[in-house]
């Protein structure tokens, strides 16, 4: 299986590095076009247009596997998918806001699953020239260099992430977490890019991070976090609609030591 799984990872980081390069394109152009999803939630042209590229090419490449994107199948039922079938998660733009203001902080997410087990991760920030990736049992990377979390093992000292929803109507509860860490860390950190957000946890960069998000923001960075060292676990009682692997219902990703502490302050009472 390793042989095959090195292939995936391969295939996938060729994939990211030309969506980035598509992304790069369209942003130096401002050859995009802006539209609104639900819950008033940015996506553009180059959104599509990129999900349209990875999704092509995977299906002609592996006919047999199955995708999971943000843009062309976010409500496809994974219940019926057997154990042994890969499956592609796909976000072709993490940080659609950030792209389309010229912000930097914006990467095309892609991680494989298989039989409830995360096989490979790739993170790629073309704004950045960084590419993250990990393969399952292989170590998490940077531009091919070695990633570890820090050793960060005192809460006020730490750099915490976290970021927002588009739903208004469910700001109160996070807000209220937010001020509970903000009262006890170094300081927090909202980037717009969940994916790199992890990624970053994974080079030291951030301490912590927690977040609700779907399994398109979190499948390939949550791999390279783990296999950097972090530590991963949920503040918030999961539900049933997505696989655990890939369900990111209130993700909590911290250096070990700080993972406790981080969690005791989420499940404080408000």
């Amino acid at each position: 299986m390793a042989n095959i799984e090195e292939e995936w990872l391969a295939f996938a980081k060729q994939l990211a590095v030309s969506a980035g390069e598509m992304m790069v394109e369209a942003r130096d152009a401002s050859a995009f076009v802006r539209d609104y999803k639900m819950d008033h939630e940015l996506v553009t042209s180059t959104d599509i247009a990129v999900d349209q590229f990875i999704c092509s090419r995977i299906e002609a490449r592996y006919p047999s596997h199955r995708i999971l994107s943000e843009e062309s199948s976010p409500t496809m039922s994974l219940s019926s998918i057997a154990d042994d079938v890969p499956v592609w998660v796909i976000d072709p733009i993490d940080g659609t806001v950030n792209f389309a203001h010229g912000h930097h902080h914006v990467a095309v997410s892609i991680g494989v699953y298989v039989a409830q087990r995360r096989v490979l991760g790739v993170v790629h920030a073309p704004f950045l020239n960084e590419c993250f990736w990990a393969l399952s049992g292989a170590g998490a990377y940077c531009n091919d260099q070695p990633l570890s979390v820090s050793e960060e093992n005192t809460l006020r000292n730490a750099v915490v992430a976290t970021g927002f929803p588009y739903q208004k109507t469910a700001l109160v509860p996070i807000i209220e977490r937010v001020s509970r860490i903000l009262h006890h860390c170094q300081d927090i950190r909202r980037n717009g890019s969940a994916a790199l957000d992890l990624c970053w946890v994974a080079a030291g960069r951030l301490d912590a991070y927690f977040e609700s998000v779907k399994p398109w923001d979190m499948a390939a960075g949550t791999l390279i976090a783990e296999e950097a060292g972090a530590r991963v676990g949920h503040y918030l009682p999961r539900g049933t609609l997505w696989p655990e692997v890939v369900n990111g219902d209130g993700l909590l990703v911290s250096t070990p030591d700080l993972f406790d502490d981080v969690m005791a302050l989420m499940n404080a009472p408000a």
